[in-house]
C-alpha cells in the first residue's frame, strides 16, 4: 500500500470517529449515557459530544408520553382489558427501571384490580390509576389517565 493509501484510511477513520461522537436528541426526548455498563448523564434535547466507541445511548425516553394497552385480562376476578396512559416526569429516577415499566404498571394494574370490588369500570379506574401513581411517582413516572374496557 502506498502513502496515500494510508492517509486516505486514516481519514476515513477520524470521520467515522468524529460522527460517531455527534449525538443528536430531539425535543421531547432524553437519552441516558452509558459507559462501561454504569450510568454517565441524561443528553436532554439539542446536540452533545459524546465518546465514540466508549459511550453508548441505552434509553430513548419520550417524555410526552406513552401507551400500555392491555388486551388479556388483567386478573382473575375482573374480566377487564384496557389502556393506561402514563409519562416520564423525572428521567433521572425513571432511568434505572425504564426497561421494566411495563411489567411495573401491569403488576400494579393487577394488584389494583385484585384489591378492589367495585362494579362501576369509571371508579375502578380511578383507584387503578390512583394506585399505580403510589407506585410510579417514586421513580418519576405519572399515570395521566386509565380506560377500562369490561369485557
Amino acid at each position: 500500500m502506498t502513502m496515500l493509501t494510508y492517509l486516505i484510511l486514516i481519514v476515513a477513520l477520524l470521520t467515522v470517529l468524529a460522527i460517531s461522537a455527534v449525538r443528536h436528541v430531539p425535543a421531547g426526548q432524553v437519552y441516558s449515557l452509558y459507559r462501561r455498563g454504569k450510568p454517565v448523564r441524561l443528553l436532554q434535547a439539542g446536540t452533545h459530544l459524546v465518546m465514540p466507541v466508549m459511550d453508548r445511548v441505552t434509553h430513548k425516553i419520550n417524555l410526552a408520553g406513552q401507551t400500555l394497552r392491555f388486551e388479556e385480562p388483567l386478573a382473575d376476578t375482573h374480566d377487564v382489558r384496557g389502556t393506561v396512559y402514563w409519562q416520564v416526569l423525572e428521567p433521572e429516577r425513571a432511568d434505572a427501571v425504564f426497561e421494566q415499566v411495563d411489567q411495573l404498571i401491569r403488576r400494579g394494574a393487577k394488584e389494583a384490580l385484585l384489591a378492589e370490588s367495585a362494579t362501576n369500570p369509571q371508579d375502578l379506574g380511578a383507584r387503578v390509576k390512583q394506585t399505580l401513581n403510589s407506585a410510579l411517582r417514586e421513580r418519576g413516572m405519572m399515570v395521566t389517565r386509565v380506560e377500562l374496557d369490561p369485557a
